[in-house]
């Protein structure tokens, strides 16, 4: 049978639009198959269910229309009784759908232009999921584009198959882009909007800079050497940690390169943003030190339940590790997920100083003894009366100058005072009206008691109510900087295990819960 010429142009116009818009063949003859449908149906009346069907390999165009068998006829447009459809189908039955060749006809101006519209729109929406099907999956992938234009400090980029934006503040300070200049931006997301996929590329993110170091160095690409951790502040400064998985391959010079050229090519994609490269260390204080690099830390302190470490640097090197307006040390906060305090020595020891007259002072008026017992026992490193109301005597009795007398007169002051402080709270207590039975809940203290009181927790099923962060509370970091919200319990040294375990020990008293089972606590108890 020969093909007529309509029929191949119609095929050839397929062809070309799947080819131009990098779609499917197919999906370009069922949008011209849904628009020939439409048409058809302003010809026979819209509640007519038309078929359209193409032939792929010649073109030629068949149409039908599907009536479904019926007892009785409403409609003839939809609806063909079972007499009749026995005649085209004699195992037809009622509820079948029999499909009714119709004759070819001549579309009209407005069916046309109507069907026009519908296959410009379906190819659009198969371009459109084409897009994003393609880019969602290179999402924290370098892509490289051309400029298109600039709108509103917003640059353009022509992907080839789509267009990409990178907004004003994810370009890099100072960074200008013309049509026509080549870019490289790493893809941070893809969404799918009304009009069109969108994606977002970015030239400030930490992510692109490991992404630039893993072009750049062969070993990152191999995954013989890990990028841990980045914290950039764009165009200006950033600092990567890295670590290698071989101990003959040093992470730190392999990313530097010969004579720096691998470094520098980062640098100069970068537009000169000076990169520190330090090498990451899975004991907290040494990466903290190394993140500080150049300055110089002499000593360090751990707060690891708040994130948080001190710093003693020489007094030399304060404005070294804190760096121009605070971004050495922001940096290194960000690199690290630590909170960092920097002191000069001579401020740590200020503060040190500041403490023992303070552990003095508050021996002398708690145990009515003079000034030099007082920096005695602060001496000796006893920091609270409850130290000393519980250390064995002969560690008293040991401190030099002191006889078991006076070692047995000092502990049984601690233990007074430690008495009167316990009235005094449960006199509090009482007076706040928190029940007794709280008190019978596994680790609760009596300034626990109290501090429950003034937060209105005065009962075991309050208590059983209780999030874990509303007694201690909790942490939000945003944009580099942690924010700490005071829980009901702030300022009584305990931990988030601590006080979880006692919420729920509140529940079992409850009834809410039931206690677990002791095979099972022993199950779930880690191995020693």
């Amino acid at each position: 049978m020969a093909v007529s010429a309509n029929r191949l142009e119609l095929l050839q116009i397929a062809d070309a639009t799947a080819r131009e818009k990098s779609i499917p063949r197919e999906v370009v003859l069922a949008a011209i198959e849904e628009s020939l449908q439409k048409a058809a149906r302003s010809r026979y009346g819209q509640e007519t269910e038309v078929r359209a069907e193409i032939n792929p390999k010649t073109g030629e165009i068949r149409f039908s229309r599907l009536l479904q068998v019926v007892d009785l006829v409403e409609n003839d447009s939809t609806q063909i009784n079972l007499a009749d459809a026995h005649k085209k189908n004699p195992a037809a039955q009622v509820g079948d759908w029999i499909a009714e060749t119709l004759p070819p006809f001549d579309f009209g101006r407005i069916p046309a232009q109507s069907a026009k519209q519908v296959i410009v729109q379906k190819v659009r929406d198969a371009e459109r999921d084409r897009q994003y099907q393609e880019f969602k999956d290179r999402i924290g992938e370098i892509v490289n584009g051309v400029v298109k234009r600039a709108e509103y400090g917003n640059v353009i980029i022509d992907l080839g198959r789509g267009e990409a934006i990178v907004r004003r503040d994810e370009l890099i300070p100072r960074e200008t882009f013309r049509p026509g200049d080549r870019v490289r931006a790493y893809v941070y997301d893809v969404r799918r909007e009304a009009r069109g996929p969108q994606i977002f590329m970015s030239r400030t993110h930490p992510q692109f800079m490991a992404k630039l170091f893993a072009q750049e160095v062969p070993e990152i690409y191999d995954g013989i050497i890990e990028v841990k951790s980045v914290a950039r502040d764009p165009g200006s400064r950033a600092k990567i940690a890295v670590i290698s998985r071989d101990s003959s391959i040093d992470p730190v010079g392999a990313c530097v390169g010969m004579r720096g050229s691998r470094v520098q090519a980062v640098v100069n994609e970068l537009q000169g943003e000076k990169i520190d490269i330090i090498p990451w260390s899975a004991d907290a204080a040494t990466f903290i030190v190394n993140a500080l690099q150049p300055a110089e830390v002499v000593k360090v302190v751990l707060d690891e339940d708040s994130s948080r470490i001190e710093v003693v640097v020489p007094d030399d090197q304060l404005s070294l590790a804190i760096g121009r307006r605070g971004q050495n040390v922001r940096l290194a906060s960000q690199l690290t997920g630590w909170d960092i305090d920097i002191l000069t020595e001579a401020e740590e020891s200020e503060r040190r100083q500041k403490e023992f007259a303070e552990r003095s002072k508050a021996f002398m008026e708690a145990l009515d003894v003079d000034e030099v017992v007082g920096q005695l026992l602060a001496a000796e490193g006893f920091r609270s009366v409850e130290e000393l109301a519980f250390v064995e005597l002969d560690e008293l009795a040991s401190i030099e100058g002191f006889d078991a007398e006076t070692a047995e007169e000092i502990q049984n002051r601690a233990r007074e005072h430690l008495a009167r402080i316990e009235a005094e709270l449960d006199a509090r207590r009482l007076e706040l009206g928190v029940a007794d039975e709280l008190r019978e809940i596994d680790g609760v203290t009596s300034v626990m008691l109290v501090k429950f009181g003034e937060n209105d927790v005065k009962t075991v099923e309050d208590l059983a109510g209780c999030a874990t962060d509303d007694l201690v509370g909790w942490s939000e970091r945003k944009d580099g900087e942690t924010t700490k919200h005071a829980g009901f319990l702030d300022g009584i040294e305990i931990s988030r295990d601590e006080a979880e375990a006692m919420i729920m020990a509140a529940r079992v008293k409850a009834g809410w819960v039931e206690a677990a089972a002791p095979a099972e606590a022993d199950a779930e108890a880690p191995e020693a």
